[in-house]
């Protein structure tokens, strides 16, 4: 499978998410049910690694590796934290695209942290995602 139908699914099960979380957080603390949420995740993740054998490959690792996805794993529980609490206080359909405002966020951060390239029409989409994210959360 080619990265784009990755990438397919994996919007498909974020909306999913956002969808699932709204409904099982009424009258949960948002920490909590992003503590559960977070120990199915581990469970799951894990479950995959030891059924391929891959959980071998840890000791290879190196401290560079492991510093980066530590501090990728604090700021996804930044972001899940946030969002279950922002899902809490909000509709799924305002809370879910300023979420999604990551997208345009990952683009300029990539573009000056890791040297990315950028078009001109990647900056037009930028803006369009900007524009459109702000349209679907507050046009109504």
């Amino acid at each position: 499978m080619s990265w784009f139908i990755f990438a397919l699914l994996s919007a498909f099960f974020a909306a999913l998410t956002a969808i699932l979380a709204k409904i099982g957080i009424k009258d949960v603390d948002s920490n909590l049910a992003t503590a559960i949420r977070t120990i199915i995740i581990f469970l799951f993740a894990w479950g995959i690694v030891i059924y391929q054998g891959t959980w071998k490959e840890v000791s290879s690792l190196s401290r560079f590796s492991i510093l980066f996805l530590i501090l990728s794993g604090l700021a996804t529980g930044l972001s899940w934290l946030f969002y279950f609490r922002a899902l809490q206080l909000g509709e799924a359909s305002q809370v879910a695209p300023i979420d999604k405002l990551s997208l345009a966020l990952t683009v300029i951060l990539a573009l000056v942290f890791l040297h990315e390239k950028i078009t001109f029409s990647a900056v037009i989409g930028i803006i369009f995602m900007i524009a459109g994210t702000f349209l679907i959360a507050f046009g109504q």
